[in-house]
């Protein structure tokens, strides 16, 4: 008789829930156990960090951080709107809210946290609210119409979101802080000033150093008013409470398990509970460190550790770094370390500018060791200087605060040195060696200066000739990398509103040019699904950015012919698509080759013919294979371990997976990859923009591959991964090249370009240094969840079909000058030839 799979169960679907459930399936436990999920909510876990985006515009799906698919492929129970109410250890049985009664083997508390709400007379009327979930953004949105003004009680994180928030459906909003400044947790006594500051001049009404007293009622019972706490009193249609939050401990409290005395689930290293069955991870957890953590950062690593216990991986979680970056109200906000100085000893080094908003503060030691630090307002040196904390600065502290132009006198800048003097002391590149290159990827290469700590770049950036003017073209003034920041931001979705917004002025109002139009136009389309817009690249506008492949969907020939690439994922197709090919190659007369990228191109038709050719094969099964786009092309595979004797993975289904995942996808370039079952390499995956190679424990990821006139081989990015490593390195590294790459920039040649180089590129995808994954990660998913065919669109919609014509004035004529000779059994191109005086030219 088998035995049953042991059974794990998590109450909570949250964020660190759903990294809970991923780190299992990374690590093969969803294949051994059986697990199931009770969730209060009515949703699967979205994203709280970016809950506000809410009101600019995203869908509350547009927020989700599960995975289409995912608990099927995994095999997971999910039950929404279903909270676990009883914890019976003795029986090892949870009951749910709908009196369902759930085994385990295995329980995992991630029950998060709650708000807390002061308990002042009228905190239960209507129009008071708290600042969530997605259901509480509802609540407020609806209960905002038609009133005038609103409070938050709170002048945290969350609380200067919801004061964004409230301002943003059009209330006259204040914030009510009790400590004596915002955010009084992250930033000290100057840097909330010149936060208050910043704050204030954005129309908002801040009061701190007091507290809400009672919320006011009208003789509606609606909320009219606040009475603070010096006394005052202020009127206001609405409260939201954002004062902190609570750990979710009730249920662990109610089961016997030990709680601390402030609240939280006593947790070990291990993130075990009092009970050797039962974790906590979390918001909800008490860390052995005596801290609850609030930030989700130590959530996930509080989750792979559970994880990793449940196989004895012997991982311990005794504490994390509170550093943090955020925009709050279009402010930047950071603190890092020791940022209110509570080492004996400490000094401050602070920079303070009231006009413009900005505060820099450096915590040092007496020998000079960087401690920690806060910036408002500009917090672009963040992340220098957080990999910094804990050593001493190859540079003077203030010199990491000062703006330019403030402090020493000119003539002691970097072109006042003399030659012999060191530049980079990481490689003891001198001033001289500099001065000989021209560009700072020549100095790197050269040198190797600026590839170290990085704390030089900015000098030799000043050392080195100034640059050209680094528009995109004679229309923008903007590079590729700003522009798709802008569209992306200000959630743009038309060129007529990015030229004329933020064009040169003498290219406003004008109609672009033959550069910036596909440019533009493929920045639209790799966003179009975060923006809302079209991602069909022939809708209206988008039409006519598009290059002369773009079109008409297909790639045009030397005599005005075109070529027709069905997409094979994988190399791999059946015997019955491969004679649907060979009979539209045969109805059509079109000559047919078989590719290096594992598929089978179909050349010689003509552009009225392209809709007749695509709707056999679209009827057939077959997708566009993006061969005109800048996109993904291919994903080669070798047949990997299910035929070949020296298979280790099974190369063939990771690269269909790879190439369905990523198809249609809009990058700066086109794209292409590999995925070799074993190190023997037959795919040659080390020359591709992001190759896969198998290994006994899991995959390694190669990226900035090149073939072509100048090869280059792939660097390898990671080791040993999971599929879901895998796959979400791969979202991550393919996201921010689209984000950061220059217009028909090759992923080797972006790599080589990149500051700090792999390097770099491994902090950020990987290790998350700069906080974007997360970013990167949702612009992936919605790519993926708003995939669709663009030849099945096209064929669909008789508007569409109309462009397929070869004369607009003779619809159904075709082009008498595309005509074809036989050769080898098939058809190539019939070109003209010029004679001048009778000689053949």
């Amino acid at each position: 008789m088998t035995e049953p799979s042991p059974t794990i169960v998590l109450i909570g679907h949250g964020m660190v829930g759903q990294r809970y459930l991923e780190a299992l399936a990374e690590r093969g436990v969803t294949a051994t156990h059986r697990i199931t999920v009770l969730c209060e909510e009515p949703r699967p876990a979205y994203d709280r960090v970016h809950l506000t985006s809410y009101f600019s515009g995203s869908a509350p799906e547009d927020l989700s951080m599960t995975p289409a698919g995912f608990m099927e492929q995994h095999g997971i129970a999910l039950h929404l709107d279903d909270p676990a109410e009883c914890i019976d250890r003795a029986a090892r049985t949870v009951t749910s809210r709908s009196g369902r009664v759930f085994p385990y083997d295995v329980l995992v508390l991630a029950t998060g946290s709650y708000p807390f709400v002061p308990p002042v007379p009228g905190k239960d009327a209507p129009g008071c609210f708290v600042y969530r979930t997605i259901e509480d953004l509802l609540a407020i949105e609806e209960y905002a119409k038609g009133r005038a003004s609103g409070a938050v009680v709170g002048g945290g994180l969350l609380g200067l979101e919801a004061a964004g928030a409230l301002q943003g459906l059009g209330l006259a909003t204040r914030i009510v802080e009790f400590a004596p400044r915002l955010m009084p947790v992250q930033v000290d006594e100057g840097g909330g000033a010149a936060l208050l500051r910043t704050i204030e001049s954005m129309g908002l009404t801040v009061h701190t150093g007091v507290g809400t007293q009672e919320v006011v009622t009208g003789e509606d019972g609606r909320v009219s008013g606040m009475r603070l706490s010096d006394g005052s009193t202020v009127d206001t249609d609405l409260v939201v409470f954002s004062a902190g939050v609570r750990p979710r401990d009730q249920l662990a409290r109610e089961a016997g398990l030990d709680v601390g005395e402030r609240g939280g689930i006593a947790v070990d290293a291990r993130c075990l509970t009092s009970d050797p069955r039962v974790y906590a991870i979390g918001e909800c957890a008490l860390a052995v460190d005596g801290r609850v953590y609030g930030l989700v950062a130590p959530g996930y690593e509080m989750a792979e550790t559970a994880a990793d216990d449940l196989l004895g991986r012997g991982k311990e979680f005794t504490g994390a770094d509170l550093s943090t970056k955020l925009k709050l109200l279009g402010v930047d906000v950071a603190s890092f370390g020791d940022a209110h100085g509570s080492a004996p000893g400490s000094l401050d080094v602070v920079w303070s500018d009231s006009r413009s908003g900005v505060y820099k503060k450096l915590v040092v030691s007496p020998d000079g060791v960087l401690l920690g630090g806060v910036l408002v307002g500009d917090a672009d040196a963040y992340g220098l200087l957080r990999p910094l904390t804990g050593s001493v600065p190859p540079v003077a502290p203030e010199q990491l605060v000062l703006p330019a132009g403030v402090g020493a006198p000119a003539a002691l800048g970097p072109s006042a040195l003399p030659d012999h003097a060191v530049i980079c002391s990481c490689h003891n590149v001198t001033k001289k060696a500099v001065t000989a290159c021209s560009t700072l990827s020549e100095v790197k290469k050269c040198t190797r200066a600026g590839t170290g700590c990085g704390s030089c770049v900015k000098v030799i950036g000043q050392l080195l000739p100034a640059a050209a003017d680094p528009g995109l073209c004679g229309c923008f003034p903007y590079t590729r990398t700003e522009l798709y920041e802008i569209v992306r931001t200000r959630r743009l979705t038309s060129y007529e509103q990015i030229l004329d917004g933020h064009g040169r002025p003498g290219a406003r109002g004008g109609d672009g040019c033959e550069v910036c139009k596909p440019a533009v136009g493929s920045i639209i389309a790799s966003l179009a699904p975060t923006l809302g817009a079209s991602g069909y690249v022939l809708d209206r506008e988008q039409a006519a950015l598009q290059d002369t492949n773009d079109h008409f969907l297909a790639n045009m020939q030397r005599n005005g012919s075109y070529s027709v690439v069905p997409r094979i994922p994988g190399g791999e197709i059946t015997p019955d698509k491969l004679i649907v090919i060979g009979e539209v190659a045969r109805d059509f007369g079109l000559y047919t080759k078989i590719t290096g990228g594992q598929r089978i191109d179909l050349f010689g038709a003509r552009v009225d013919q392209l809709p007749r050719i695509w709707a056999r094969l679209v009827d057939a099964g077959f997708e566009s294979g993006h061969a005109y786009g800048k996109a993904l092309r291919t994903v080669k595979s070798c047949v990997g371990r299910t035929w070949c004797r020296y298979g280790v993975q099974d190369s063939v289904r990771m690269a269909i997976d790879l190439e369905l995942r990523y198809r249609g996808l809009r990058a700066p370039h086109k794209l292409k990859s590999a995925v070799s079952g074993c190190a023997r390499e037959c795919a040659e995956a080390q020359s591709k923009d992001f190759g896969v190679i198998a290994t006994a424990s899991g995959w390694n990821l190669y990226v900035g591959g090149n073939g072509g006139a100048t090869p280059r081989h792939a660097d390898l990015l990671a080791q040993d991964l999971s599929d879901a490593e895998l796959i979400r390195l791969i979202d991550r590294f393919l996201m921010f090249y689209i984000r950061t790459a220059d217009r028909l920039e090759r992923t080797s040649t972006w790599l080589e370009r990149l500051e700090g180089g792999l390097d770099h590129l491994r902090d950020v995808v990987v290790h998350d240094s700069l906080g974007l994954c997360a970013e990167l990660e949702s612009l992936m998913a919605d790519h993926v969840a708003h995939y669709r065919d663009e030849w099945a669109e096209t064929l669909q919609d008789p508007e569409r079909l109309r462009r397929f014509v070869s004369f607009v004035n003779a619809p159904g004529a075709p082009d008498p000058t595309v005509k074809f000779v036989p050769e080898r059994g098939q058809v190539k191109p019939d070109l003209a030839v010029l004679t001048i005086g009778g000689a053949v030219r």
